[in-house]
């Protein structure tokens, strides 16, 4: 038997390359969810733009029903992580993906006129946003391009699009909240509880994860 000195130490773990199916769907996935979440953006904007200030209660009519299946396609994350298709972490892509599912599928959804609100309008800012950098930063870096403009905002727009969304959704659910106990839907104000408590723990923990992510990215941009 070869002793330690003479042993052959282990080959390095060499990556596969991506399949190239897989590729091309992700590219694919990502444009598409790019261009949706900046049309969501350019409304809010266009209704401000021509609108003023005060035009909060205008942006629902152009933005509800569309960012509600816009942000269900994200579903497809979930699944992506599930299957394998990405290295996402499978439970911090589902808390994300489940909140702002309790907005769209329930609060929303069932109480549409707490929509009318200046919260709504920062909510799918900070949403839009941060979709649009995100998808477009992936998308891009698949096809092997990566602007330092995009690689930035991805990971470093979150300080203070984060906290945005966060107050803006908790705004949400609150007055889905009150609508439900004048409307006597006990289920649904408790269901809304139950996520708005789930944010005590999830907001820290993808924050951290946000964190980490930067650190480490950084990191290895200062190294190459």
């Amino acid at each position: 038997m070869a002793d330690a000195a003479t042993a052959k130490a282990p080959a390095p773990k060499v990556s596969k390359p991506m399949p190239a199916w897989k590729r091309y769907y992700l590219i694919f996935y990502n444009a598409v969810s790019a261009l949706l979440w900046s049309v969501v953006w350019g409304r809010v904007v266009g209704v401000y733009a021509l609108r003023g200030l005060g035009a909060y209660t205008l942006v629902p009519s152009v933005t509800l029903e569309f960012t509600k299946w816009t942000q269900t396609l994200a579903a497809m994350e979930i699944l992506h992580s599930l299957l394998g298709i990405v290295r996402a972490p499978l439970f911090t892509t589902a808390m994300q993906v489940g909140s702002r599912f309790g907005i769209v599928w329930v609060a929303t959804y069932f109480y549409p006129t707490v929509a009318y609100s200046p919260w709504y309008s920062s909510m799918l800012l900070a949403w839009s946003t941060t979709e649009v950098v995100r998808y477009l930063f992936f998308a891009l870096t698949l096809a092997d391009y990566q602007p330092y403009p995009i690689f930035w905002m991805r990971y470093s727009g979150f300080y203070i699009l984060y906290p945005i969304g966060i107050s803006s959704e908790l705004a949400m659910m609150y007055f889905a909240f009150l609508k439900a106990r004048e409307q006597g839907d006990d289920l649904i104000a408790i269901g809304l509880v139950a996520i708005a408590v789930a944010y005590i723990p999830g907001s820290p923990i993808l924050y951290n994860h946000m964190r980490k992510q930067r650190k480490k990215v950084m990191r290895s941009q200062k190294t190459e």
